[in-house]
Protein backbone atom coordinates (compact mmCIF):
# COMPACT_ATOMS: atom_id res chain seq x y z
CA UNK A 1 0.00 0.00 0.00
CA UNK A 2 2.75 2.46 0.88
CA UNK A 3 4.31 1.82 -2.36
CA UNK A 4 0.65 2.59 -4.20
CA UNK A 5 0.20 6.39 -3.00
CA UNK A 6 3.83 7.29 -4.12
CA UNK A 7 3.15 5.96 -8.00
CA UNK A 8 -0.75 7.23 -7.89
CA UNK A 9 0.58 10.56 -6.87
CA UNK A 10 3.13 10.47 -10.12
CA UNK A 11 0.78 9.18 -12.52
CA UNK A 12 -1.29 11.81 -11.65
CA UNK A 13 0.86 14.59 -11.88
CA UNK A 14 2.33 13.30 -15.22
CA UNK A 15 -0.50 14.60 -17.23
CA UNK A 16 -0.62 18.20 -15.97
CA UNK A 17 0.74 19.70 -19.13
CA UNK A 18 -2.36 19.05 -20.95
CA UNK A 19 -4.41 21.01 -18.31
CA UNK A 20 -1.91 23.41 -17.76
CA UNK A 21 -3.67 26.83 -18.43
CA UNK A 22 -0.90 29.84 -17.98
CA UNK A 23 -2.53 33.58 -17.66
CA UNK A 24 -1.89 35.76 -20.34
CA UNK A 25 -3.08 39.33 -21.44
CA UNK A 26 -5.52 38.59 -24.37
CA UNK A 27 -5.28 42.16 -25.58
CA UNK A 28 -4.80 42.11 -29.09
CA UNK A 29 -4.67 38.06 -28.92
CA UNK A 30 -6.33 35.67 -32.06
CA UNK A 31 -7.68 33.15 -29.88
CA UNK A 32 -7.47 30.96 -32.26
CA UNK A 33 -3.53 31.30 -32.71
CA UNK A 34 -3.34 31.16 -28.82
CA UNK A 35 -4.68 27.72 -28.82
CA UNK A 36 -2.66 26.52 -31.68
CA UNK A 37 0.46 27.94 -29.85
CA UNK A 38 -0.51 26.95 -26.51
CA UNK A 39 -0.68 23.35 -28.05
CA UNK A 40 2.43 23.33 -29.95
CA UNK A 41 4.13 25.03 -26.17
CA UNK A 42 2.46 21.65 -24.31
CA UNK A 43 3.82 19.32 -26.63
CA UNK A 44 7.43 20.72 -25.69
CA UNK A 45 6.42 20.35 -21.86
CA UNK A 46 6.04 16.72 -22.13
CA UNK A 47 9.47 16.30 -22.86
CA UNK A 48 10.12 17.20 -19.18
CA UNK A 49 8.59 13.88 -17.48
CA UNK A 50 7.60 13.98 -13.75
CA UNK A 51 7.77 10.49 -13.71
CA UNK A 52 11.70 10.73 -14.45
CA UNK A 53 11.46 13.65 -11.41
CA UNK A 54 9.54 11.61 -9.63
CA UNK A 55 12.11 8.64 -9.53
CA UNK A 56 15.48 10.71 -9.25
CA UNK A 57 13.42 12.33 -5.85
CA UNK A 58 12.75 8.92 -4.77
CA UNK A 59 16.63 7.45 -4.67
CA UNK A 60 17.85 10.29 -3.18
CA UNK A 61 15.38 10.76 -0.55
CA UNK A 62 15.43 6.91 0.62
CA UNK A 63 19.31 7.83 0.58
CA UNK A 64 19.07 10.36 3.07
CA UNK A 65 16.16 8.68 4.86
CA UNK A 66 18.28 5.96 5.50
CA UNK A 67 21.23 7.59 6.57
CA UNK A 68 19.18 9.57 8.65
CA UNK A 69 17.11 6.99 10.23
CA UNK A 70 20.42 4.71 10.83
CA UNK A 71 21.22 7.68 12.89
CA UNK A 72 18.28 7.91 14.98
CA UNK A 73 17.50 4.24 15.16
CA UNK A 74 21.45 3.83 16.61
CA UNK A 75 19.85 6.07 19.68
CA UNK A 76 17.26 3.30 20.38
CA UNK A 77 19.31 0.74 19.74
CA UNK A 78 18.04 -0.76 16.49
CA UNK A 79 20.02 1.24 12.98
CA UNK A 80 19.07 -1.05 10.82
CA UNK A 81 14.82 -1.17 11.45
CA UNK A 82 15.86 3.34 11.64
CA UNK A 83 17.56 2.89 8.15
CA UNK A 84 14.85 0.89 6.67
CA UNK A 85 11.45 3.31 8.11
CA UNK A 86 14.27 6.33 6.86
CA UNK A 87 14.23 5.23 3.58
CA UNK A 88 10.65 4.25 3.67
CA UNK A 89 9.38 7.95 4.10
CA UNK A 90 12.39 9.82 2.21
CA UNK A 91 11.54 7.74 -0.78
CA UNK A 92 7.91 8.45 -0.45
CA UNK A 93 8.41 12.61 0.44
CA UNK A 94 11.31 12.16 -2.55
CA UNK A 95 8.51 10.70 -4.84
CA UNK A 96 6.35 13.43 -4.30
CA UNK A 97 9.25 16.31 -4.24
CA UNK A 98 10.72 15.00 -7.21
CA UNK A 99 7.11 14.73 -9.17
CA UNK A 100 6.25 18.43 -8.29
CA UNK A 101 9.48 19.61 -9.57
CA UNK A 102 8.78 18.29 -12.63
CA UNK A 103 5.26 19.72 -13.47
CA UNK A 104 6.98 22.88 -12.08
CA UNK A 105 9.54 22.28 -15.18
CA UNK A 106 6.74 21.63 -17.76
CA UNK A 107 4.83 25.22 -16.53
CA UNK A 108 7.71 26.77 -16.69
CA UNK A 109 8.77 25.22 -20.71
CA UNK A 110 5.16 26.29 -21.40
CA UNK A 111 5.45 30.16 -20.05
CA UNK A 112 8.80 30.26 -21.71
CA UNK A 113 7.47 28.96 -25.23
CA UNK A 114 4.77 31.57 -25.16
CA UNK A 115 7.11 34.64 -24.36
CA UNK A 116 9.26 33.31 -27.13
CA UNK A 117 5.97 33.69 -29.44
CA UNK A 118 5.07 37.38 -28.05
CA UNK A 119 2.90 35.88 -25.52
CA UNK A 120 2.55 38.54 -22.85
CA UNK A 121 2.39 35.80 -19.97
CA UNK A 122 1.19 37.08 -16.51
CA UNK A 123 1.39 34.01 -14.59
Amino acid sequence: MRRLIPLTLTLGLVGCAHSYEPMIDTRGVDPARYQADLTECRTYAEQVSPAEEAAGGAAAGAVLGAALGAIAGAFSGSPGTGAGMGAALGGTSGVASGAASGVAGQKEVIRNCLRGRGYSVLR
